[in-house]
């Protein structure tokens, strides 16, 4: 029986003897295993054979104070493979005492926990790397609101400023129509960010109990989730950023892009009024122009729906956003948007009206009447029209635009 408590502490531990100066003179095919080391290499030779160099003297120092005083020895030591690679053991060091009390040999009994350990450190890694990642999304919105304050501080000011400057009156209307969607797109940013934050919320308490469980592939999940919601927050601030931006230069844009961005930046508020919207394309249609001009066509028209839609009463209201391209009477290709809402359309007394200059069917408090004027002279200036109509259950507004790039189909 004795023989067979043996066989079984060796094949399950790995198992050292020492002679009283720490000299090798048992090993079992465990530590041969994890040591890399073969028997014939390891007895007789000192343990310290497998120290590792990170572990500073005074542990040792420790160990052997303890099992000198005839005590038995707990740690968990980082020790070093003859191939260089570092493993780690939970070691318990019992000195054997002879028939008179003296200490006849050390016997040491391991498990390996090198999995554990790595997983553990790894766990702390990521966590500090979470951390960093909340640190710099904190510091880049401190940036944004700061530079928000300051635009709002002198938004007065740079109107008149503009107005001094150019007298003319589409200028002065443009600005106004610039700075009204800017409020329209601080308000879809609120909407935006108030799901994700609550979810980063949830993912952050999951990440936390994960962490002080050891579950690796729960903390990795919830790990790589919170990454992609503040990514997703970040790149709100990079829209915002890049629609404020007054870039009068020609760029090649995918048209789908800037009809995608203006839907991603209203998705939030359309979904709190009960809105659903679809964009059909069959095409990726590259173009030359302004695209954050375009991008504030789009997102006036959506927002108008948005607006008529939240007054209506049911559940089924909807947008429908159209791309296409066609050819004119003279064979020439434009692109096409077609953007219709089912929210009863607009009355045939008012419908030449529409694009008049601060003509609107708001409350003063909700509209200006520049939008869809600014809008209509943003798409001339680039060669294009706009009309509207009305079809079937709602309005359909149409941009044209000139098309000057060849569309890849998908």
């Amino acid at each position: 029986m004795l023989k067979q408590y043996i066989e079984a502490i060796e094949k399950n531990n790995i198992v050292s003897k020492t002679d009283i100066n720490g000299i090798i003179t048992f090993v079992n095919e465990e530590f041969c295993k994890i040591s890399k080391y073969s028997e014939d290499e390891l007895i007789g030779k000192n343990h310290n054979i497998v120290r590792h160099p990170d572990v500073p003297s005074e542990v040792f120092k420790k160990l052997w104070d303890a099992i000198l005083a005839k005590k038995t020895y707990k740690a968990t030591v980082k020790n070093l493979a003859k191939d260089g690679s570092t493993f780690y053991v939970n070691t318990t060091v019992i000195p054997i005492l002879d028939e008179k009390g003296d200490i006849a040999e050390f016997v040491a009994i391991r498990y390996d926990v090198t999995e554990a350990i790595k997983n553990a450190n790894e766990l702390a890694k990521k966590e500090e790397e979470l951390e960093q990642l909340n640190l710099t999304l904190e510091d880049r919105i401190k940036k944004q609101t700061l530079k928000l304050r300051e635009l709002n501080a002198n938004l007065e000011r740079r109107i008149k400023q503009e107005v001094e400057k150019n007298r003319k009156k589409d200028r002065v209307m443009f600005q106004q129509a610039r700075f009204a969607a800017m409020g329209e797109m601080l308000a879809n940013i609120a909407h935006q960010w108030r799901q994700p934050l609550s979810e980063l919320s949830i993912l952050l308490y999951n990440l936390k109990k994960s962490f002080n469980n050891c579950n690796k592939k729960d903390f990795n999940e919830y790990y790589n989730s919170s990454k992609i919601v503040i990514n997703n927050m970040s790149k709100t601030i990079d829209d915002f950023r890049g629609f404020l931006e007054d870039n009068k230069e020609i760029k090649k844009f995918y048209v789908k892009d800037i009809i995608q961005e203006a839907i991603l930046i209203i998705k939030e508020t359309l979904k709190s009024n009960h809105i659903k919207i679809i964009f059909n394309h069959n095409c990726n249609i590259i173009n030359l122009g302004y695209p954050n001009e375009l991008l504030q066509v789009v997102l006036n028209i959506l927002n108008n729906a948005k607006d008529v839609l939240s007054l209506k009463n049911g559940k089924n209201k909807t947008i429908v956003v159209d791309l296409n391209t066609k050819k004119d009477e003279f064979g020439k290709d434009f692109v096409l948007i077609e953007i219709c809402d089912n929210g009863g359309g607009i009355k045939k007394d008012i419908v030449n009206k529409i694009f008049d200059p601060y003509f609107t069917t708001k409350h003063s408090s909700q509209g200006t009447g520049i939008g869809l004027y600014m809008s209509k002279k943003i798409i001339e200036q680039q060669k294009g029209s706009i009309e509207v109509f009305n079809k079937n259950e709602g309005a359909c507004f149409v941009v044209k635009l000139p098309k000057k790039v060849e569309t890849r189909h998908e």
